[in-house]
């Protein structure tokens, strides 16, 4: 998988050395840009924009978000109280399935309670009812899986053949409707607008007939509006014609576009030798800090990296004990010695989300920098206790 974001931006002019390692750097003012670029489309296309909390959930940037977008969609109960607690606007709820104990709380933190199916929008009527005798407003949702592969890599396509993840357009019939206030639709992943306007070609002649009874359209997240190239005027004309076609109201849950090169992962190289090539033990783990180097896989950016093929690259590696915890192959920008510093590129998002503590391997602190005054502060650092209470 190539990604297409890693623009050094302000993290240029970063000294790494004025945090401890490993460690997670926010940039603050990139946020606030990226916000504003969403801000725009949203207001030019009369939209509504909500933040993915999956892709990006430093709750410390809630104020940043909220200033700018309408609310943020959860993932669960844990997303969804952690939404109501820190964060304003709009908590728009989908998850593949709910417990029946948690969808009671669920109801009551959102404002939009999606369900992947017409089956367990039926076995969650009465726990619906009873939420609503009680006082609580909410929309029922339902998610659609459009049958459109339009991804690169079939296991991050929602429709991909299996897909847990949707009801079947091709099964929508008028009754599955009947009480929902509107529908779900998220089919993409780190693209442009051509997949999403192939999304909703292939959805249109199913959902039509549904145009007027529908409250809303949530066209869900994988749209990288916030990279440089991506076709923002084409956009919000598309956003526009969705929206005088349905005469429903137009959601965008972007994740990965709201946090996009906002943030930057900085390790030390601790140990090098050779074995038919350089190669570098790092605090910086694929394994714990960075899962989807490796799940995707891909290779991230690194900061001020050389281009010159007269440096031999060195191949990094994190400390635990996964024979594939690996990195990458890289030209450093500094002498590759234990002691060394450097950054890897675009972590804010899909990062720090899934960071975890296998082998007992440290979590990178959290800073959140501001490159507009320089402020830096750190927000959280992580210590033994955060691995043992873990575990019983």
């Amino acid at each position: 998988m190539e990604t297409r974001a890693g623009d050094p931006g302000a993290f240029a002019h970063f000294d790494l050395s004025r945090v401890s390692s490993p460690a997670f750097v926010v940039d603050a003012a990139k946020l606030r840009a990226n916000c504003q670029v969403l801000a725009d489309i949203r207001d030019a296309a009369e939209i509504k924009v909500l933040a993915a909390l999956k892709a990006f959930s430093m709750w410390s940037t809630a104020p940043i978000i909220g200033e700018y977008l309408d609310g943020v969609c959860t993932s669960g109960l844990w997303e969804a109280r952690l939404a109501g607690e820190f964060y304003d606007g709009e908590i728009a709820t989908y998850s593949p399935a709910y417990k029946p104990e948690e969808l009671e709380e669920i109801c009551r933190l959102s404002d939009h309670v999606i369900f992947n199916s017409p089956e367990q929008i039926v076995r969650a009527a009465l726990i619906l009812e009873n939420a609503r005798a009680s006082g609580q407003d909410f929309d029922i949702g339902l998610r659609l899986n459009p049958l459109s592969q339009q991804g690169e890599v079939e296991k991050y396509d929602p429709s991909a053949p299996g897909s847990r993840l949707g009801f079947p357009v091709d099964q929508l019939m008028p009754e599955h409707l009947e009480g929902v206030d509107g529908i779900h639709i998220h089919n993409l992943c780190e693209q442009d607008l051509g997949p999403l306007k192939r999304t909703w070609e292939a959805i249109f002649d199913t959902i039509e007939p549904f145009f007027g009874q529908l409250k809303w359209i949530n066209l869900g997240g994988g749209h990288h509006v916030t990279r440089a190239d991506y076709q923002r005027e084409e956009l919000v004309e598309f956003l526009r014609e969705v929206k005088e076609d349905s005469g429903a109201e137009v959601y965008l849950e972007p994740g990965e576009a709201v946090a996009l090169d906002a943030g930057i992962l900085v390790g030390t190289l601790l140990d090098t030798l050779w074995n038919g090539m350089p190669v570098g033990i790092t605090d910086v783990s694929a394994t714990c800090h960075m899962p989807d180097v490796i799940e995707a896989p891909y290779r991230p950016a690194m900061l001020g990296e050389l281009t010159d093929e007269e440096h031999i690259p060195i191949r990094l590696g994190g400390p635990s004990c996964l024979a594939g915890d690996v990195i990458g192959d890289y030209r450093l920008p500094v002498p590759a010695k234990p002691g060394a510093r450097f950054a890897i590129l675009d972590q804010a998002h899909y990062s720090m989300v899934k960071t975890n503590t296998f082998n007992g391997v440290q979590l990178p602190s959290i800073w959140l920098w501001d490159s507009e005054t320089d402020q830096l502060e750190c927000v959280h650092e992580f210590g033994y206790e955060t691995f043992r209470d873990r575990l019983s």
